[in-house]
């Protein structure tokens, strides 16, 4: 019986880590999100960063990409940035590629 538990464990061991590493990276996405958003407001250094703290929190508020989506376009709405939704979209979507390799380039090391 042994063996049988040992691969649940193997099998539950990895799937912490692979929830860890989708946290880690959607984080990281949403922090780049911010650090992107910020510029295009005329945001930079500690205000800057700040912001980019902001998009993480705001990501905690319900599952999925939808608070992150809606708070960074009012954001930019609010201050007279013209970005289309599809445009946002796009940015988080391949943002969210470069986080994951981030991530999984520092997860390596």
């Amino acid at each position: 019986m042994t063996t049988f538990d040992d691969r649940e464990k193997a099998f539950e061991n990895k799937y912490a880590h692979d929830a860890e590493m989708q946290f880690k990276a959607e984080a990281r996405r949403n922090k780049l999100l911010g650090i992107w958003a910020a510029e295009k407001l005329g945001l930079t250094g500690a205000d800057a960063e700040a912001y980019a703290k902001s998009v993480v929190i705001a990501d905690l508020k319900e599952a999925g990409d939808e608070d992150v989506y809606v708070k960074v376009k009012a954001d930019l709405d609010a201050k007279g940035v013209a970005v289309t939704e599809a445009e946002l979209r796009k940015r988080m979507s391949d943002l969210r590629v470069e986080a994951k390799a981030q991530v999984m380039s520092e997860a390596g090391n």
